[in-house]
C-alpha cells in the first residue's frame, strides 16, 4: 500500500473545511484544565497531537454551557466569557502545526453531581436516577428548557469567538440524549412520548446555535446510533432521529457512538478496557452512515491502524477517532507517512486514562509518560551531544524505557537481564484472560530497544562488579522487587501471587485469596486460578474487591471473575494460617468489628505488594558521582535531576519503578524517562 491509496491518508472536505486526513482525536475530558480553562498544559497536549499529523482534534470533552451542569471529571466551562482568551491561544496553537480544531459543548443533564460546584440541583427529562453518576435530577420546567437553549446558543457563540473551525454538540447520554432516550424520559408533555416530541428539545438547540454562530462555523452533533438496551433507543428510532437532525440543514456532520453508559460497565462498554471487544459499533455507525447525506465520525475501540482502515473501505464512517490511540502515540499518523506503521506505540486498553479521570486524577497513559507532561516531558527524545556508555539492570517496563530512551539519545547501552526473557512483571500481568493484551507494551518496548541497538544480556544477574566492568557513565537500577511475604504466624504456607503465576507455585481446589493492594494482580492471579478449574474466594481488608481501580476495569475484571464463579468477601484481614492435614486453616478477623472467623481452603495465596531488590543500587551507590540521590525539584520541573555530590564517584546512579518501591507500570516507566531524557 501507498500514501497515495491509504484510505487514512485521504482528505476530506467538509464544506470549507479541508481536512488533511481521516483520522481524529475525538473530544474527552482528559482533566487538564485550569479554573475551567484550557491553559497551557491543555493546549501543548492537543499541539503535540497536531504536530504528529492528526486532521482534527476536538477539544472540550464535555464541555459545560451552565452552572447547573457542574464539572465531575475535570471538564472546561464555556459559561461565561473568561474562557475566550484560552480558547484563542489554544486554537492558534493547534492550527499552527496544520490540523483543525473543534470544541464539543454539552449540558450533563442528570449525568453530573448535585453535591459540587454551585450546589445547583442537577437537571432530567424526568426524576430518574443514573447509577453512574449518582444524583436524583429535578424535573425540568418548561422555563429552564428555554433557558438552557439559550445556555447552549451563548456557549456556542463564545467558541466562535474562540477561533475554533466548528463545534460539536453532546447529546448521547447527556441531556439532549437524556430526552431522547425512552429509558430516561418518561414525560407526558410536548416533550416526551413520540419520536418527535422526544427529539424536540435537541432541534431546538441546534436551531438556536445555528442562529447563534452564523452560517459558516461547522456545527456537528454526537448522538446515539443504538442504546444496546432493553427499552433504550433502538437502532431503527436512531436511524430515524438521525435523519429528522440531518433534514434540518443546520448540522454539517454526525458524530455516531452506542451503549447506554449509565452505569459502571455501561461507561466500560464506552470506553472500553481490556476485555471487552475492540471495535464493536462500526456496524452501527454505518447503518447512520448509509441513512444520511452527512459525513459520519466514529469512535469506540479503533485502536489500531488495520481497524480504522477497514472501517473506512467498508464505508462505516468518513472520520475514525484513535482518541486513545493517540494518547498512547501522538505522532501515530506522522509515522503512518513515513512507512514506519510498526513503531506506533501501541493503545493496548489499559484503561488508566480514563479509569484516573473517574478517579478525579488527570489523564495519563499507562505506557506513554510524556503524555499530559508535555511542557516538561518530550513524546521525541533529542540527541545527546556526546555519546556515553549507559548500563540498565532490569528488563522489565522500567529497564526497557530507560534502554529506550538512552538508546534515542545515541547512547550505548547494555542492558542485564536476570531472567531467560524480557518483560518483567508484564510477564505475569499478561497470564490472564481479561488483561492478556497488556503484553503489547512489552512487545513495543523490545521492539524498539532491538532497532536501536541495545545488547541485551539474558540469564545474567548483574552484580556491581559485572556493572563496573563495563565502565559505564550512567546506571539505571531497575530490578524490580520479590513480592513482600504475610508478616503473620504460618505466613510461609501462603503462595504469593507472583509465585502462582509464574508457575513456581501450583495450587487446586478451594483457594483463598488474600489481597492486600485492591489492584489489578490479585485480580489477574484469581483469573488465572478460576480458568485452571480453582474454585476462588477474594478476601480483602477494603470496603470493595479491587478498591484501587477505576469504575471502568473494575466493572470488566469483577464481572469477568464473577462469571468464573469467584467470590468476594471485605473487610478482611488475615490473623494466621495453620496446616490442617493436606489442607489449610485460615483465620480472618473483620477489620471494623474486630470479629474473627476461620476459614479452610487447600490453598492460601496472598497479595502483599512488592520488597524492592535493590542490593545491586546499594553496593554501587559509593561509586557513583551522586551518591544515587536525585534532585526532586529538578524532577518535577523536567530537568535532569542528577547533581555530583561525591569527587570520587565515576558515574551517575539511579534506580527506577519497583526497585525504588512498588508502584506500578506507568510509574516505572516515567521515571525511566525522567531519569534518561536528559542523560
Amino acid at each position: 500500500m501507498t500514501l497515495d491509496n491509504d484510505p487514512l491518508l485521504q482528505p476530506l472536505q467538509i464544506r470549507h473545511l479541508s481536512l488533511r486526513n481521516r483520522i481524529m482525536s475525538t473530544a474527552h475530558a482528559p482533566a487538564f484544565q485550569e479554573g475551567g480553562h484550557p491553559r497551557d498544559r491543555y493546549r501543548l497536549y492537543h499541539e503535540e497531537k497536531a504536530r504528529g499529523g492528526i486532521a482534527l482534534t476536538m477539544i472540550g470533552g464535555s464541555t459545560n454551557i451552565a452552572p447547573d451542569s457542574p464539572s465531575v471529571f475535570g471538564q472546561l466551562y464555556a459559561g461565561d466569557d473568561s474562557i475566550i482568551p484560552w480558547f484563542q491561544r489554544l486554537t492558534d496553537g493547534v492550527r499552527k502545526h496544520g490540523a483543525a480544531v473543534m470544541c464539543q459543548i454539552t449540558h450533563m443533564g442528570r449525568r453530573t453531581a448535585w453535591d459540587d460546584g454551585n450546589w445547583l440541583p442537577v437537571l432530567g427529562p424526568s426524576g430518574r436516577r443514573e447509577r453512574a453518576h449518582r444524583a436524583f435530577p429535578k424535573v425540568m420546567e418548561m422555563e429552564e428548557i428555554s433557558r438552557v437553549t439559550r445556555d447552549f446558543a451563548a456557549a456556542a457563540e463564545r467558541c466562535r469567538a474562540g477561533g475554533f473551525d466548528g463545534i460539536e454538540l453532546l447529546s448521547h447520554s447527556h441531556l439532549l440524549g437524556q430526552f431522547l432516550s425512552p429509558l430516561v424520559n418518561t414525560r407526558e408533555d410536548d416533550y416526551g412520548g413520540s419520536l418527535d416530541n422526544r427529539l424536540r428539545l435537541t432541534l431546538q438547540v441546534l436551531e438556536a446555535v445555528r442562529e447563534a454562530v452564523g452560517p459558516d462555523l461547522i456545527l456537528g452533533l454526537r448522538v446515539t446510533g443504538d442504546e444496546l438496551t432493553e427499552g433504550g433507543l433502538s437502532a431503527s428510532e436512531c436511524v430515524a432521529a438521525a435523519q429528522k437532525i440531518a433534514a434540518t440543514g443546520a448540522v454539517d456532520f454526525l458524530n455516531v457512538l452506542a451503549g447506554a453508559p449509565y452505569d459502571d460497565l455501561g461507561l466500560a462498554g464506552w470506553v472500553a478496557p481490556m476485555g471487552l471487544p475492540a471495535a464493536p459499533d462500526l456496524t452501527v455507525a454505518g447503518r447512520i452512515r448509509q441513512a444520511v447525506d452527512l459525513p459520519v465520525f466514529h469512535a469506540g475501540g479503533v485502536a489500531d491502524i488495520a481497524t480504522a482502515r477497514h472501517a473506512l473501505r467498508e464505508g462505516q464512517a468518513d472520520m475514525i477517532g484513535m482518541t486513545r490511540a493517540h494518547m498512547a502515540d501522538p505522532y501515530l499518523v506522522a509515522k503512518l507517512r513515513r512507512g514506519e506503521e510498526e513503531r506506533i506505540r501501541p493503545c493496548v486498553a489499559l484503561g488508566y486514562c480514563v479509569d484516573r479521570v473517574n478517579q478525579g486524577k488527570p489523564a495519563v497513559c499507562g505506557h506513554n509518560a510524556a503524555t499530559g507532561r508535555e511542557a516538561v516531558m518530550p513524546h521525541v527524545i533529542a540527541p545527546a551531544p556526546e555519546r556515553r556508555k549507559v548500563v540498565v539492570a532490569g528488563g522489565g517496563p522500567a529497564g526497557l524505557e530507560a534502554a529506550r530512551v538512552a538508546a534515542e539519545r545515541g547512547h550505548q547501552v547494555v542492558l542485564f537481564e536476570a531472567s531467560g526473557r524480557l518483560g518483567g512483571q508484564i510477564t505475569l500481568a499478561a497470564k490472564g484472560m481479561t488483561r492478556r493484551q497488556i503484553w503489547g507494551v512489552a512487545d513495543w518496548l523490545i521492539s524498539e530497544a532491538e532497532r536501536l541497538g541495545v545488547e541485551v544480556r539474558l540469564n545474567t544477574y548483574a552484580e556491581a562488579d559485572d556493572v563496573l566492568a563495563e565502565n559505564p557513565d550512567a546506571v539505571i537500577v531497575a530490578t524490580g522487587g520479590w513480592p513482600e511475604g504475610l508478616e503473620i504466624p504460618g505466613g510461609h504456607l501462603a503462595a504469593s501471587a507472583w509465585e502462582v503465576l509464574s508457575g513456581e507455585a501450583r495450587v487446586a481446589g478451594e483457594v483463598l485469596l488474600l489481597d492486600e493492594t485492591g489492584d489489578h494482580a490479585a485480580l489477574v492471579c484469581a483469573d488465572a486460578m478460576a480458568q485452571a478449574g480453582c474454585k476462588v474466594t477474594l478476601a480483602t481488608p477494603d470496603r470493595t474487591a479491587a478498591h484501587d481501580l477505576g469504575p471502568t476495569n473494575s466493572a470488566v475484571v469483577l464481572r469477568d471473575l464473577a462469571r468464573q464463579g469467584v467470590t468476594f468477601e471485605c473487610f478482611l484481614e488475615p490473623v494466621s494460617v495453620a496446616a490442617e492435614g493436606r489442607r489449610k486453616r485460615i483465620t480472618l478477623r473483620h477489620v471494623l468489628t474486630g470479629e474473627v472467623t476461620e476459614r479452610v481452603a487447600d490453598h492460601v495465596v496472598s497479595e502483599h505488594g512488592i520488597t524492592p531488590a535493590d542490593d545491586l543500587y546499594h553496593a554501587l551507590k559509593p561509586q557513583s558521582r551522586n551518591m544515587g540521590q536525585l534532585d526532586h525539584q529538578a524532577m518535577v520541573a523536567g530537568t535532569s535531576p542528577f547533581a555530583a555530590i561525591n569527587p570520587q564517584g565515576s558515574f551517575w546512579l539511579a534506580r527506577a519503578g519497583d526497585a525504588v518501591s512498588g508502584r506500578n507500570m506507568h510509574a516505572a516507566i516515567y521515571d525511566a524517562l525522567r531519569l534518561c531524557k536528559d542523560l
